[in-house]
Order: C-alpha cells, then structure tokens, then sequence
C-alpha cells in the first residue's frame, strides 16, 4: 500500500499541516512514486494534482529553443483563474495516488511540450480524459484559465483566431446616418458627417479574439489552450494550423487595413471582461502556448501536422486513478460517509463492464458512485444494478437500455 493511502482507499494530501512539501525538481519514478534530485529540473510538470508551492513556472522553465523563441510584446497582464471550472472538471485538490504507471508517461509528454515549445496531440478512446489534462496543467502550474476551442466540422481557422462582426458595424453606420439632422444649413454638413464618425464605436468594438488567437497574446507565461476533438474538424484545419504553430503569430486583415489612422486599437479577447491592445494589426505571441490537441481517432492528420506535435497515447485509467477520481469529485459531494467497500465494489464492475462494452467513460462511472453515495436509493441491491447497468450503456449506443426495460 502506498503510504499516502489508508486501508479505506481514501488519499490523503501528500503533505499535512507542518510538514515539507515535496521538492518541486522531484520525479516520479518507475512506480510513480516521488524521488530524485532537487535540481532535476525536467520534472516541472509531475502530474501530482497540487498546485506548485513556494515556486511559479516562471523560475522553473528555461528559455526555449532558439528555433522556437518568440518576441512579441509588450506584455500582458496575466489571465484570470477559474478555479471553479478547473474543479468543476477535477474535483478537490487533492493529492493522486502514486502507483499509476501513467503518471510517468504522462509527465514526460507534457514536460517535452513544455521544454520545446511544441502542441501535445493526446488521442485515445472516447472518455479517457484527455480533455481533463489540460485543466490538471493549467492547475498545478498555476496558469489561469483554461483556453477551451471545441472543434466541429464547420470550424474554421478563422474562428480560432478572430471574429468580426462586420454586419453589427454596418448596421450602427447606418443607424447614425438616419439620426443626421435634415435640416441643418449647408455650411454645417461637413460638421454633423463628422459629429455622427466620432460617435461611430471604433473598430476594436466588433473584433474578439477567439481562444486561439488570445493564446497568442503576449504572455510572460505560456497560456493553456485546449483544441478539443481536432478529428471532428474539416480536412484542411490541421493544415491551416500549421503556419500559426510555427511562426507563433497572426495578422488581422481588418486593422492591417486601418493601422495608418489607428496603429493600436484595443479588442475583446476571448476572457470574460478582458481586453488587449493589439499594435499594427499584428498579434505576436511572447510565450507559446501550452496546446493540447484532442483526438479519438476518428481519422489520420498530414504527416506535416504530426510532425510538428509531440503525440501521447491516453489509455484507459486503472484501478488507482479511478480511485483518486471518484474521491477528488465525490468525497465531500455524498450524503455521509463514503463507503470505501461499496465504492471499490462499483469501480471493479465498472472495469469489467468496460472491458466487456468496448470502453465506458469515466463519467459514467461517477454517476453511478454518486446515485449509490446519495442516500436516496433504497438498500436494494438488484434496483441498483439495474440503475448502474442503463447508465453504463455502450459509448456507440448499443445496449442503452435498462435491462428492467
């Protein structure tokens, strides 16, 4: 058993109230358990579930690649947190269990990312949790909120980087000119076309950056952007993403157009309530993101695509990360005590279930552990299965109904 754990399968922190916390240099070692040299630097990520202490990425990352180092400026204040959203999809803080052979695997990959300034594909199965990585990132390290650009097949690199709501401008230009008086006398028609101009909102005021293009705003610090499911876009997104990952900036045509006259103009940016000023129409990025691209599979990307990604395999959690899921988003949520004999009972026929159905997603096992912890069901272990079996349905829609049903 490993010693941050205790017979009931709950994890307890990895340090209490007095006590050292681990050594921010420390790696996982073979087992996932936390040893080695404080001043192994590789091991700037280790995947634990704590946020850094006593540190910031900033002391911890060293200059990148001079292929990869990026100068655009001057620098923007540092995005909000959301620590509701990360919690949202973590749960608590909790320290994770050490014996994932994952976690090392895991670290390794985003550590790369990290060190070369490279987007991390993460594929695998439907429900795995590679979404979640980029909010176990942006947690520990203490980078703010999560950059989210959810992909379909309409979407388009455009989108990503920009939006402008040329019609809403149209429209108030309009608005103005209908507002002119009529009856003014000639030798003041040159003053109300230019009284109704200044009350015209400038630019700025129908642009937005999208999440991709506010990654790309000049950060001391790498922002984290999560590109979910690239394999549901059209063929040429990933081919379209290549010159924006390579020369970390973006030009928008709109205020390329209008920089004689506003060579800085301030917009939207993809933070609730943030703005940037954007120089000469020009958005250069100072620290590249942190990219974490999803993937199910669904279909293969260009050869040119895969080779500027660092890729990572996302496989299905085992029993210790099931564990350390379930206590981080439940332990406090449940009506009463967790019953750690009831809760490793549901985990182990969840794993069987999995392996039998072609695959669950972890979700599905938190709704069952939640219904069961809730006090609400009777003590009726057939009504149960029952339950536990509709909501484990097959992620291709097989099998979705109860078998009461």
């Amino acid at each position: 058993m490993h010693p941050d754990d205790d017979a009931s399968g709950v994890i307890r922190p990895i340090a209490d109230e007095g006590t050292a916390e681990p050594d921010v240099g420390a790696a996982p070692d073979g087992d996932g358990a936390v040893a080695g040299s404080s001043d192994h630097r590789w091991w700037i990520y280790r995947g634990t579930g704590q946020p850094l202490y006593d540190t910031s990425l900033s002391e911890l990352l060293p200059e990148p690649p001079p292929w990869r180092r990026f100068t655009g400026g001057p620098p923007v204040p540092p995005p909000p947190a959301d620590d509701e959203e990360i919690e949202r999809r973590l749960g608590q803080a909790a320290a994770v269990s050490a014996r994932s052979g994952q976690l090392r695997r895991e670290a390794d990959m985003v550590n790369a990312a990290l060190l070369l300034r490279r987007p991390l594909l993460v594929t695998g199965r439907p429900g795995t949790g590679k979404s979640s990585l980029a909010y176990r990132i942006s947690r520990e390290l203490r980078l703010g909120r999560v950059l989210r650009w959810h992909i379909t097949s309409r979407t388009t690199l455009r989108s990503g980087l920009y939006e402008y709501d040329a019609i809403g401008r149209v429209q108030d230009s309009a608005a103005l000119r209908s507002l002119r008086p009529v009856d003014r006398p000639a030798d003041g028609a040159d003053d109300a076309t230019t009284e109704s101009q200044e009350q015209l909102p400038g630019i700025g005021d129908y642009l937005q950056l999208g999440p991709l293009g506010t990654a790309l705003l000049p950060y001391e610090l790498p922002r984290v952007l999560l590109v979910d499911e690239l394999d549901k876009s059209d063929q040429d997104l990933a081919n379209d993403l290549l010159s924006v990952f390579e020369e970390g900036q973006f030009s928008i045509a709109e205020l390329l157009r209008a920089r004689r006259r506003h060579p800085r103009v301030t917009v939207l940016t993809d933070d609730p309530l943030r703005t940037a000023e954007i120089v000469d129409g020009v958005v250069k990025c100072r620290a590249f993101p942190l990219v974490v691209i999803t993937s199910n599979g669904e279909r293969e990307f260009p050869p040119a695509f895969l080779r500027r990604c660092l890729r990572l395999r996302m496989p299905d959690p085992d029993r210790p990360q099931l564990v350390d899921m379930v206590m981080a988003h439940l332990h406090d949520a449940a009506d009463g005590p967790v019953d750690p004999t009831r809760v490793d009972g549901i985990i182990g026929r969840f794993l069987h279930n999995s392996r039998e159905r072609g695959g669950l997603a972890i979700d599905q096992l938190l709704n069952a552990v939640f219904l069961a912890t809730s006090g609400r069901l009777p003590d009726d272990e057939a009504a149960l299965e029952g339950l536990v079996d509709a909501l484990w349905h097959r992620l291709d829609g097989a099998g979705a109904e109860s078998r009461a049903g």
